[in-house]
This record gives C-alpha cells, structure tokens and sequence, in this order.
C-alpha cells in the first residue's frame, strides 16, 4: 500500500484512508458515547453536478451486513454498504486543507451519462453570462492552468451557471473540490447573484492524470 494511505487489514479495500484522514475521523470518534464500537460508514447517496454524492456517519460495526465491506485501519473500522462497493471502488478518504479543511472522497468513479444533468440552452451574450467569462479568463483559468486544467461556459440559465471542465481537470478526483471550494466561489465572490454552479463535463471520459498520479 503506498505510503501516503493507512494500513489497512484488508489487502485491496474498496475505500482507502489517508493517515490524516484517519487521524481526524479517531478524534471525532473519541467524542462519541461508546465510541470503540463505532465504525465509520460511506456510502453513495446519489449524484449531482457530475460527481457522487455521500453519507459518512458513525454507525455500530456490527450492524453490517454480510456482503457489506469492512476493513479495518487500525482501531477503526471502516463500511462500505453492498450498494455502495462498485460505485467506491479504488476511492480514498482523504483531508482537505481547502478553506476550513474538511473530509473529502477523491473517486475515479463517476455517475452514467444518464444520471448527469443536461444543461438547458442559455443566451451567452447576457450580461451575466459577459461577466462569468470574463471571471474564468482572468482569474480562474489562468489559476487551474498550473494543473493543465480549464472551465468553459456552457450555459447560464436564470441564477445558474453551467460550465465544463476541460484538461487536467476532466476525469481528476478532486474535480468536485476544485469546483466547489474554488471556482464557484471566485465567480459568487464577483457576482454575487449567481446561485449555483453545475459542472456537466464527461468526467468518464477523462484521463484522470492528476487523480493516477496521486497513488504513485
């Protein structure tokens, strides 16, 4: 197992665990009552903006169910539902040190076409789609392109903004972070009456390069 993951006592588990994320989870558990007999619980919950949404919880280790994974990192142990294993296969709980830092799921893995929104046609001539443009050509853009990556306008309809991610971006695990934690909030920073920002990029489509290269 690469270094930058905690040992686990399963050989390949579907979800690995960085050691600070590890770290953080322990401290948090210690807080519970009857905490040695809790175990950390992931699971998919659905999809938006592209990418899986999550439920972690605590949650007894013995309420799972047979074909549940557990695999245990240390003191802790970690359970992915049934439902849940094919979607989070070869992911990694990891800390993010992003804004106030926060636990976050780097997943190879994304939603079927048929689960990913379809932006609505917009006019990009209004003002509002003018000033977002001008948002990603300088600020965002040149920020994310250190990491080869790039956000394109594909629409605004209303308060909502939907862009596609291109380059290094498309395809990386951390695609969701970026745009959650980075370019949403440079563009509601400038404009302020924008209220969501959807990514529509083809993730499955992409070669993931920073995603691969942070198993090495």
């Amino acid at each position: 197992m690469p270094d930058d993951l905690a040992v686990s006592d399963v050989t390949t588990p579907v979800l690995a665990v960085t050691p600070a994320a590890l770290q953080v989870v322990l401290d948090a558990r210690a807080q519970e009552p009857d905490g040695d007999q809790l175990g950390l619980w992931v699971e998919v919950t659905g999809a938006a903006d592209g990418t899986y949404t999550y439920d972690i919880y605590f949650q007894p280790v013995a309420d799972a169910a047979p074909r549940d994974e557990v695999a245990r990192f240390g003191d802790l142990g970690v359970v992915v539902p049934l439902k849940s294993v094919a979607r989070l296969h070869g992911a990694r709980l990891d800390w993010s040190e992003d804004g106030d830092g926060g636990l976050v799921i780097v997943n190879p893995n994304t939603p079927p076409a048929s689960e990913r929104p379809k932006p609505p046609p917009g006019d990009l001539t209004s003002d509002t789609a003018r000033r977002v443009l001008a948002v990603l050509d300088e600020q965002i853009n040149p920020s994310i392109a250190a990491h080869g990556g790039r956000a394109d306008l594909v629409s605004v309809d209303g308060a909502t903004v939907y862009l596609r991610l291109g380059g290094g971006c498309q395809g990386c695990g951390l695609a969701s972070v970026t745009l959650s934690q980075g370019i949403e909030v440079a563009l509601r920073d400038e404009i302020p009456e924008i209220e969501q920002v959807v990514d529509v990029t083809d993730h499955a489509g992409g070669t993931n390069p920073y995603f691969e290269g942070s198993k090495k």
